[in-house]
C-alpha cells in the first residue's frame, strides 16, 4: 500500500506566505494558494460506526476500511471504531444518520427502505433469484437510484452497500413449511417487511432491535424474521426453534458519510477512502456467505430445526405475496422497475 506523503496544514500556511510575499497577486496565483490550503486539510481522525459485535462481517468491514486508511496516511491519521452503537445506549442503529449528520461519526452503515423507492423495490418478496442477481442490481443501475434518492433528500454521500442478505421467519410454536403455518404468528420485523408476512398469513410487529431479545423471551413475539447471521449475532436463536429457509426478501445496508465532510476532504484521501469501502463490500459479501453456513450449525447445535422447502412449498409463499407486485406497479415509476425486470 502507498503511504501518501503530505504537509500539515501548519506546514503549508507559511508556505502560502511566502508565496504571496515573492510572486505578483493575479488571478492564477491566488488560485495555486487556495487549492494549496484546500488540499492540506486533511482529517486528524475518522471514527467508523455500526451496529453488531466485532466479529460480525458488517464490523470486519469497518476493521478493513479503517486498516486501509491507516496504512495509507500512516500516523497524521487516527482511527477509531464504534462497532456496536446499541452499546452505548442508543435506541436504533438509525441514530448514526443524526450523528454523521453532526460530524460525530465519519461512517457508518444501516438498513435503510422506507422512503428510498428503489430500496424500496429491491426488497420485494422473491424479486431475486440468488445472490449474483441481487448483487448485480445493488452494483448497477438499481443501486445508483437508490444512492441518487438518499443524497437528494439527505446530506449524506453513500458510498455502496453492504448485503443484509436474504431473510428468513423463525418462531418458538411451531414448523412453518406453508403459508397457512404463519397465520396468528407474531412476527417482528422491519416496516418494509410488514405487508408481505401480512400477506402469508403472519402478525407482524414494527419492533426496534434491542426489544427484540425481550420480547421473544416474554412471549410477545412469536418469532422474527432475518438472515441467519443476524440470528447468531444478536442472540435471537436462543429463544427460537422453528427455522423456514424462505428467502423471502433481500435487503441491502448503505454505506455513507457526511457529504459535505467529504466532499471537503482532499482528492487522493477521497479516493483511498472510496477504495477502502470498496474492499470492505467485498470482504463482507464473502463473510457473509460463510456466516449464514456457520450460523445453520449453531442454530441445529442449539436445538434449532432448519427446513429446506420443496419448489411446491416455496411456490405456495411466492404465490401469497402476489399482490405486492399489482400494487408496485400502481406505486413506483415503471423506468424504476424495468431496472428489474417488472
Amino acid at each position: 500500500m502507498v503511504t501518501y506523503k503530505k504537509f500539515k496544514r501548519s506546514y503549508w500556511l507559511p508556505i502560502c506566505a511566502l508565496i504571496l510575499s515573492c510572486a505578483p497577486m493575479d488571478q492564477r496565483r491566488n488560485e495555486v494558494i487556495s487549492q494549496l490550503i484546500t488540499e492540506s486539510d486533511y482529517p486528524s481522525e475518522i471514527i467508523l460506526a455500526g451496529y453488531g459485535p466485532s466479529t460480525s462481517s458488517f464490523s470486519q468491514g469497518l476493521t478493513i476500511i479503517g486498516e486501509r486508511m491507516q496504512n495509507a496516511f500512516g500516523d497524521d491519521l487516527t482511527v477509531r471504531y464504534v462497532y456496536n452503537l446499541l452499546d452505548l445506549g442508543y435506541p436504533a442503529a438509525n441514530a448514526q444518520i443524526g450523528l454523521i449528520d453532526k460530524d460525530a461519526l465519519t461512517l457508518g452503515y444501516v438498513t435503510m427502505h422506507v422512503g428510498v423507492p428503489a430500496l424500496e423495490v429491491a426488497a420485494l418478496p422473491f424479486l431475486f433469484s440468488d445472490s449474483d442477481a441481487a448483487r448485480a442490481a445493488m452494483d448497477g443501475a438499481l443501486g445508483r437510484a437508490a444512492i441518487d434518492s438518499i443524497e437528494a433528500n439527505s446530506n449524506l454521500k453513500v458510498l455502496g452497500f453492504y448485503e443484509n442478505g436474504f431473510r428468513h421467519v423463525s418462531n418458538a410454536i411451531r414448523p412453518v413449511d406453508s403459508p397457512e403455518d404463519m397465520t396468528g404468528l407474531k412476527i417482528r420485523t422491519l416496516a418494509i417487511e410488514t405487508r408481505p408476512l401480512e400477506l402469508m398469513g403472519a402478525a407482524p410487529l414494527v419492533t426496534s432491535l434491542p426489544d427484540v431479545i425481550p420480547g421473544l423471551a416474554s412471549g410477545e413475539l412469536d418469532g422474527q424474521e432475518n438472515p441467519f447471521e443476524n440470528v447468531v449475532t444478536y442472540g435471537m436463536y436462543n429463544y427460537q426453534k422453528y427455522y423456514t429457509k424462505t428467502y423471502h426478501s433481500y435487503l441491502s445496508r448503505p454505506i455513507f458519510v457526511n457529504r459535505e465532510t467529504f466532499n471537503s476532504w482532499p482528492e487522493d484521501f477521497r479516493n483511498e477512502f472510496q477504495a477502502a469501502v470498496n474492499e470492505a463490500i467485498e470482504l463482507q459479501r464473502g463473510l457473509h456467505d460463510q456466516a449464514e453456513i456457520d450460523a445453520e450449525e449453531v442454530i441445529r447445535e442449539s436445538g434449532g430445526e432448519i427446513l429446506d422447502l420443496t419448489p411446491e412449498q416455496r411456490q405456495l409463499f411466492v404465490e401469497s405475496v402476489q399482490p405486492m407486485y399489482q400494487e408496485a406497479q400502481a406505486k413506483y415509476d415503471q423506468d424504476l422497475l424495468e431496472l428489474v425486470g417488472l
